[in-house]
């Protein structure tokens, strides 16, 4: 996955904006204020932090050890450093972003959940 499939990819969801809270090279995707995709669009290699169930968070890290790592400078039981740009499917880091964006939009009050169309 390019930087600017990525930055496509996070900004295709409802609701989903990108800010720059800390620098200018450091992407912030949003939704309802809160934080689901943190990267570095210009690093190589490209890197994207994503929220996972603890659980899942595990399990991933342990099938794709150095490819997904316990989230840098993020809460390490909530978030995982997922390597973007080789060694890992396309798919798997779609549906990665994806379950990043759902577990945060889960996390927002109902009204805020109902206007996004979402469960």
């Amino acid at each position: 996955m390019t930087p600017a499939e990525l930055r496509a990819l996070c900004l295709s969801f409802d609701a989903a904006v990108e800010d720059f809270p800390f620098d200018p090279e450091t992407s912030v995707f949003k939704v309802g204020g809160k934080l689901f995709a943190l990267t570095n669009l210009d690093a190589r290699p490209l890197k994207a932090n994503l929220k996972c169930d603890p659980e899942e968070a595990v399990r991933l890290r342990a099938g794709h050890p150095g490819l997904i790592v316990p989230g840098w400078h993020m809460n390490k039981r909530h978030w995982n450093t997922v390597t973007v740009d080789g060694g890992l499917p396309d798919r798997l880091v779609r549906e990665l972003i994806e379950d990043s964006y759902d577990l945060v939009v889960a996390g927002l009050p109902r009204a805020e959940r109902l206007r996004l169309d979402r469960p």
